[in-house]
């Protein structure tokens, strides 16, 4: 039985069959209708997701099978004490397959140590987010063509942001793959993952404070929102959240190949007026997340087609 913690629990091989699958479900819809046909997803979202939850319901019921779960803390028994091992105990009885979201870090870790059916991570404080990278690389391979050879520029707040620290795990293992980092000095990218995987794999990287230095030469733009849930005080979130807003004037300086992508929910740091730009793909992104998430039900469940 396998588990999904982190984009590094598949190789580069594994990875590529699974993105190989969603193109397949992507093309094919009707060939993998009644796939999951008896069996169920259990979505256990102790933090609030409007995309990742509903993306994962959307995906099984795609592939003919059900969901039960709940999508806050409050409304299931981690409100009167209950811990995630035996809530994940229990969970094993009633369903095939769980996606789990947590607001501390490694809490899927220690669930899928005690269960018995498979486990994915759906976001685990500031620390992995390994759904939205398998998103995020299908999104780039499809529209881009390619994983490797790629200038990717990562904007916002790159200390908590658990999707930015999936990608780079998932990108470094592509050749010629370089990094933009884009923030203030508050939220840079955290030491550890500077030291422990830009640095040991040699991966080319710089730090730059002005979106508009780095525009001109990224084949990549990745947002991402300032996220007021991971700063201990209001103050602090004040300061940062308006630092970086994306809108038409800078789209300008910008090739006229370089795609936008944001994990989303955006609050105002992409503008809507960059929407209606062909490189702006968040949305198309999002429809990419369910296809992923339908290949690796699939995969998980060892269910072939």
């Amino acid at each position: 039985m396998k588990h999904l913690m982190s984009p590094l629990d598949f190789s580069v091989e594994e990875l590529d069959h699974i993105l190989d699958l969603a193109n397949d479900i992507e093309n094919h819809p009707e060939k993998y209708a009644h796939a999951c046909a008896g069996k169920k997803l259990a979505t256990l979202f102790y933090e609030p997701s409007t995309r990742t939850r509903l993306s994962f319901e959307a995906a099984m019921l795609n592939l003919g099978g059900s969901v039960l779960g709940f999508s806050s803390a409050d409304s299931s028994s981690a409100a009167k004490g209950e811990s995630v091992s035996d809530t994940i105990r229990v969970i094993s009885c009633y369903a095939d397959i769980c996606a789990m979201r947590h607001p501390k870090e490694g809490a899927p870790m220690v669930a899928a140590s005690k269960s018995s059916i498979p486990v994915i991570n759906a976001g685990d404080g500031g620390h992995q987010h390994p759904t939205q990278t398998l998103t995020d690389l299908l999104t780039i391979r499809s529209l881009k063509g390619r994983l490797n050879n790629l200038t990717i520029g990562l904007c916002g707040d790159l200390k908590f942001g658990r999707t930015v620290h999936s990608l780079i795990h998932a990108l470094v293992r592509y050749p010629d793959i370089r990094f933009v980092l884009i923030s203030p000095e508050e939220l840079r990218i955290p030491d550890y993952i500077k030291e422990n995987v830009l640095d040991k794999d040699h991966i080319s990287y710089k730090e730059v404070e002005r979106m508009e230095d780095a525009l001109p030469n990224l084949d990549l733009l990745y947002m991402t929102r300032v996220q007021k849930e991971r700063f201990f005080n209001e103050e602090d979130y004040v300061r940062m959240k308006d630092f970086y807003i994306l809108d038409k004037k800078k789209m300008e300086l910008a090739p006229s190949d370089m795609l936008v992508l944001h994990p989303l929910p955006r609050v105002n740091e992409i503008s809507v007026e960059v929407d209606e730009d062909p490189r702006a793909v968040y949305f198309k992104q999002a429809q990419f997340g369910v296809y992923v998430r339908m290949a690796l039900i699939l995969t998980l469940l060892e269910i072939e087609c």
